[in-house]
């Protein structure tokens, strides 16, 4: 009964850091002629509602697709037609045809902000309280620590309620996937991670894990007997869920296809808004974008990278900082006047983190599986490895909050206009990259122990 009491006041925390987000500061707002990500949200309500399905992905006379046309997969399309109907109910204004381009109220703030929210409250934060409850190890003090981290992570914050999005949705789906297979519901976890795939196509990040994972159970299982009618059961539910998400696109190829060039636009290439930390940091030093000159050729050589990195690694792509992560979106959080809530969001998971994990006491060589680089530098003197990780750990909040500082109050040098986004950008990777490596070093020098094996299993 004390955990569930916990639990509601986490959530309610949670809620309220959502709703904290300040209404006046959100992508593009009053910055004709394309505003921003909220705008694009509002559009994509407007098109749904108001055009056959058919010219939903489609350049029309009514569908301009150089004004935020749809990008993203048919449940993302589905979803903004609900929201178009309650929006008609609540106010005609706020998606009619063209003459709702740009439209800015504060109730219609109100009301977008709600749609957010009420995405989370039946998707995302259930699947966190349930996945931290029943798949995390420890006391119910500490499971309860881990779920209030997890919902003020502001990443996730920032992103859906201030630049606006609706990550919530696809990564409670992936949640619910990994919370079904971590409880043997096998089919219903493809079900679930399938709808995630058909919501968000940044949820192909985490489809490598989810793949082997499936896989390599049926095959343990053995493929002649239990495990091949698994697998047929999965590929089955998987199947019939992508068709029953593309089904209104499926009566023509060239539908289908249309839909699948949007959702993946490669003209656009990896530069945009310096987002692509990799790509970004090594163009400074290796001109990319001369050498590999076509987009296409760029994607394809990310993309190869991509899975080649995944395949080595697929299993502690969870394990990267997140701060090193908020502080990477920090032009883009300035660009959206979310400064303070960047400051107050990221400070306050930050001490959260440290108080209620104990994050800093418990990092001894053992628990960090630090004793691989004994054995790889044996050459070296004995080091306290877990006082350098400690020390790193500072270095890296210092050099964030330098950063955050610097790019918020200097202006750079006229010949050089992006030195902070770059300088951002570069250190974001390097944090990456060291996450990357290290987690390299451990899962291929130290075999993991029966109890750990057990437990992943």
């Amino acid at each position: 009964m004390q955990t569930w009491s916990l639990v509601s006041i986490c959530v309610l925390l949670a809620i309220i850091a959502r709703w904290g987000v300040s209404l006046n500061s959100y992508s593009g707002a009053g910055k004709p002629p394309m505003f921003g990500d909220y705008e694009a949200q509002r559009h994509w309500q407007e098109v749904t509602y108001n055009l056959p399905i058919q010219e939903w992905y489609f350049n029309t006379t009514n569908n301009d697709l150089n004004y935020w046309g749809l990008d993203y997969p048919p449940l993302t399309a589905y979803h903004s037609w609900i929201c178009a109907y309650i929006a008609k109910t609540i106010n005609p204004e706020w998606v009619e045809l063209h003459k709702s381009r740009g439209y800015e109220s504060t109730q219609h703030k109100l009301f977008m902000r709600m749609t957010v929210l009420v995405a989370d409250l039946l998707i995302y934060i259930p699947a966190v309280v349930l996945y931290c409850l029943y798949l995390t190890d420890g006391s119910s003090k500490k499971k309860v620590s881990i779920m209030f981290c997890f919902l003020l992570y502001p990443g996730l914050i920032l992103i859906d309620y201030g630049h606006f999005q609706y990550n919530g949705v696809s990564l409670g789906f992936a949640l619910w996937g990994i919370l079904a297979l971590g409880l043997g519901w096998d089919v219903l976890g493809s079900m679930a991670f399938s709808l995630a795939l058909n919501y968000k196509q940044m949820e192909l990040y985490h489809a490598l894990p989810f793949f082997c994972y499936l896989l390599g159970k049926c095959i343990k299982t053995g493929l002649i007997g239990r495990g091949l009618f698994l697998l047929v059961r999965i590929g089955v539910t998987v199947l019939a869920t992508f068709a029953l998400c593309w089904l209104p696109f499926l009566a023509e190829p060239s539908q289908a296809m249309q839909v699948v060039r949007r959702i993946f636009p490669v003209a656009r290439g990896l530069f945009e808004d310096k987002v692509a930390n990799t790509w970004c940091s090594l163009n400074t030093l290796i001109k990319i974008k001369s050498i590999l000159s076509v987009p296409t050729t760029v994607v394809e050589t990310d993309s190869a990278m991509t899975t080649q990195t995944g395949l080595k690694c697929n299993e502690i792509c969870y394990a990267c900082p997140f701060l090193v992560f908020v502080c990477s979106m920090l032009p883009l959080f300035l660009k959206d006047g979310l400064l303070v809530p960047y400051i107050v969001t990221s400070l306050g998971f930050l001490f959260f983190s440290i108080y209620l994990l104990s994050a800093l006491d418990h990092c001894s060589e053992d628990k960090l599986r630090l004793g691989a680089y004994n054995k790889l530098f044996y050459w070296l003197p004995k080091m306290d490895l877990a006082f350098i990780v400690r020390w790193k750990f500072y270095i890296s909040i210092a050099a964030m909050v330098g950063l955050s500082i610097a790019t918020a109050v200097l202006i750079p040098p006229p010949h050089l206009p992006d030195l902070f986004p770059v300088l951002v950008s570069t250190t974001a990777f390097l944090h990456f990259l060291g996450t990357f490596i290290h987690f390299n070093v451990v899962q291929f020098s130290e075999p993991p122990s029966r109890k750990s094996q057990k437990k992943s299993n």
